[in-house]
């Protein structure tokens, strides 16, 4: 993935989970093509560093294809308090 120049930590962060998930291994062999905002491709180059459409769609796909750790920390702990919190009821 040369294309990823951004000095954003979360990019980087990103490419390298979804490479150690394996979701990067091998030819890229499928195809997507659709049309954006002009505005939108500029905001998401301008964010992230990278030029390349194809490097920014990669880049859009590892991050939805990858679980929020956030997300997956209020899932697991909803309804649990902490033994130091007590109801007043």
């Amino acid at each position: 993935m040369s294309g990823f120049k951004g000095s954003a930590k979360h990019t980087a962060v990103v490419v390298e989970e979804a490479r150690r998930a394996g979701l990067l291994a091998g030819e890229r062999t499928e195809h997507v093509s659709f049309r954006a905002p002009k505005a939108l491709l500029e905001a998401a180059q301008r964010e992230t560093g990278i030029m390349s459409p194809t490097e920014l769609g990669i880049l859009a796909l590892a991050t939805l294809a990858q679980p929020d750790p956030a997300v997956e920390y209020l899932k697991k702990s909803y309804g649990v308090l902490g033994t130091d919190h007590k109801l007043e009821i």
